[in-house]
């Protein structure tokens, strides 16, 4: 009888694993400038231990395509990174961003796993979930203890259960109006806009001043303006309700103007970024009650689509935009013409 093993791949299963190799081919070629780099013990093996579990990966997924007959994606190889230039960021950024990287990658991963059926698939995605998760709660404790990333602001602890009982409780669009203070599930997903925001900014900020295309450099740039809009948007809204916004004095660019990195492979780390950003502010709206944050959000999110479509066009234009696998053009194949 066959087994799920035996079956042939879906296209939502190849789609996903074409996303995973593009992602993590990328994320090596970042861990590898920055293991370079480091200089200290402790974040050099959190570095080369998630390093040498995407490298499995990576090897995982070569198997698997070419078991399946399909063509390998082209991703992004070592041609992809210079080594020997001068630090673009400081020494604490480097794991500040693998943090944020295993951030997405766990959501990323596990909205995979909801999409695979074949059971080799499936047990795939845990394991690549399971090392995020795990180089997650590595990084964050690494920052933690050098007092590099600030925790989420603090409030006093419930002593009675409540129910909303007025339309009140929703307020916020109107001017004129109380708006309630902020609840502890909207201050969560404020604080990880603020949060991812605030590292985007630098590495916007580092983008921008060593792209080689002028295109490039001018969305990097734009990049960091939104990202700074956005910051200080959410962080006036914290403010509002008396709770401080979150400050880094860790993870600057340094002065630099030498790419590590090809254009290429930052406007695919740019565009990653802008896809997460759309999520995270579709979820807060959905767990916001009172009225003007989802207003917010969503203004946030448009500015971030434009963004997103802007960073597509220069990738098109300039030829770095792999196109995943598609469907059979059936209208051409009728018309005796090729796919292609």
């Amino acid at each position: 009888m066959t087994t799920s093993d035996h079956l042939s791949i879906s296209a939502a299963e190849l789609g996903t694993l074409w996303m995973g190799y593009e992602n993590k081919t990328m994320n090596m070629r970042f861990l590898e400038y920055y293991i370079e780099k480091a200089e200290n013990p402790e974040a050099k093996d959190i570095l080369e231990s998630y390093y040498n579990k995407e490298s499995e990966h990576v090897e995982t997924l070569i198997k698997i395509f070419q078991d399946e007959g399909a063509v390998l994606p082209v991703g992004f190889t070592e041609k992809d990174v210079t080594p020997g230039v001068p630090r673009l960021y400081d020494e604490m950024f480097d794991i500040m961003h693998l943090r944020l990287i295993t951030s997405i990658n766990m959501g990323l991963f596990t909205i995979h796993l909801s999409m695979a059926y074949r059971d080799d698939i499936r047990k795939l995605y845990q394991r690549f979930t399971a090392d995020a998760q795990e180089a997650f709660d590595q990084t964050t404790g690494f920052l933690l203890k050098h007092s590099a990333i600030p925790r989420p602001p603090y409030v006093t602890m419930p002593k009675d259960v409540e129910f909303a009982r007025d339309k009140q409780y929703m307020s916020g669009f109107n001017l004129f109006s109380h708006k309630r203070p902020l609840n502890t599930v909207e201050i969560a997903h404020l604080y990880l806009t603020l949060e991812a925001n605030t590292i985007g900014m630098t590495l916007m900020t580092g983008f921008a001043q060593s792209a080689q295309n002028k295109d490039a450099a001018k969305i990097f740039f734009d990049g960091k303006e939104l990202a700074k809009q956005i910051v200080t948007t959410f962080s006036d809204v914290l403010r509002q309700s008396d709770i401080h916004a979150p400050s880094m004095w860790a993870g600057t660019a340094t002065d630099s103007t030498n790419a590590p990195f090809s254009d290429k492979m930052m406007m695919y780390q740019t565009s990653v970024f802008s896809s997460f950003g759309l999520t995270s502010n579709a979820i807060g709206s959905a767990f916001s009650l009172r009225s003007d944050l989802p207003l917010k959000l969503a203004k946030s999110a448009q500015d971030i689509f434009t963004f997103a479509k802007n960073s597509g066009q220069v990738m098109v234009k300039n030829g770095w935009l792999e196109e995943p696998p598609q469907a059979d053009d059936r209208t051409k194949l009728t018309k005796g013409q090729s796919n292609k």
